[in-house]
């Protein structure tokens, strides 16, 4: 369980199910949502394993990921190796037989991009490691749609492009308050290589437009009002705090004045929010 990042695989979850209602226009086949979420975990947790099997060595450096199972010796490399490899291989024969191929190959697409692109050569090579690094994540947006479809279609497209900004002023917020663990290793996080301010600056810009596209669904046709009024609350409260740690970095704030973490905590709330919204919304028009 530690190998697969569970915590981590609640929130693309969380990205996932309530798209497939959006997809349904109501509520979907109960045994395909369980399934796809199967399948989605297998796969994302055999990415995480995989992860920690090439990042093993700054693992052990870092504070944060110290009691990883490879750094404590509770797995050897190579068990983690096989783990991972077997998670993924699962997760794609489960979804392209139980579900349907395109699913399937959007979620080995999402594995290999967060294993291959992210960890093996953004992350630790530039600063817009998590920006790129990212799709990985926006990716079950699109697997939750096509799994009910089997195609795709501009919602999904629009919640992947919510998702790919989200994810920068999401995890900077933390690097901002782990940049000394980062810096000891030589992964050239924004917070490490920049200032706070700006950090900060670059969080308010992808909060502004991640805020816009969240609201393109209503106008494309696909939503009604109880998303839009969500999306309205919840992004106006994120820009709130956006700008609430920025003037806090232009303050030159440091420690536990910057307050960075609220911004972090809410993102996750507010990511969760917004995609209820997107899972009752149909049964309200």
């Amino acid at each position: 369980m530690a190998l697969t990042k569970p915590r981590i695989i609640e929130l693309l979850l969380i990205t996932t199910v309530p798209v497939m209602f959006l997809a349904e226009q109501g509520v979907p086949d109960l045994w395909l949502v369980l399934v796809t979420c199967v399948g989605g975990y297998l796969s994302a947790g055999g990415a995480n394993a995989l992860n920690m099997y090439i990042d093993r060595d700054i693992d052990a450096l870092m504070d944060r990921t110290s009691q990883r199972p490879l750094v404590t010796g509770m797995v050897s490399p190579r068990e983690c190796l096989v783990f991972g490899i077997t998670l993924g291989v699962v997760s794609t024969l489960l979804f392209g037989l139980a579900v349907n191929w395109l699913s399937a190959w959007l979620s080995l697409g999402a594995l290999l991009f967060y294993v291959v692109v992210y960890t093996m050569i953004l992350k630790r090579r530039t600063s817009q490691n998590i920006v790129w690094g990212g799709i990985a994540g926006c990716l079950p947006v699109l697997i939750g749609w096509s799994s009910v479809t089997n195609s795709m279609s501009w919602a999904p497209i629009v919640l992947f492009l919510v998702m790919f900004f989200w994810t920068p002023p999401h995890y900077w917020p933390l690097s901002m308050k782990v940049k000394d663990d980062y810096a000891r290793v030589g992964v050239p996080m924004l917070p490490v290589i920049a200032s706070n301010k700006v950090v900060a600056r670059q969080i308010v810009l992808y909060s502004w437009v991640m805020v816009a596209v969240s609201l393109l669904l209503q106008p494309l046709g696909y939503t009604g009002w109880f998303y839009t009024a969500v999306a309205l609350v919840t992004g106006g409260w994120w820009l709130w705090e956006a700008h609430g740690l920025q003037n806090r970095a232009k303050a030159e704030a440091t420690g536990g004045k910057l307050k960075e973490m609220r911004l972090f905590h809410w993102s996750i709330t507010y990511v969760s929010l917004l995609f209820v919204a997107v899972a009752v919304d149909p049964f309200l028009r």
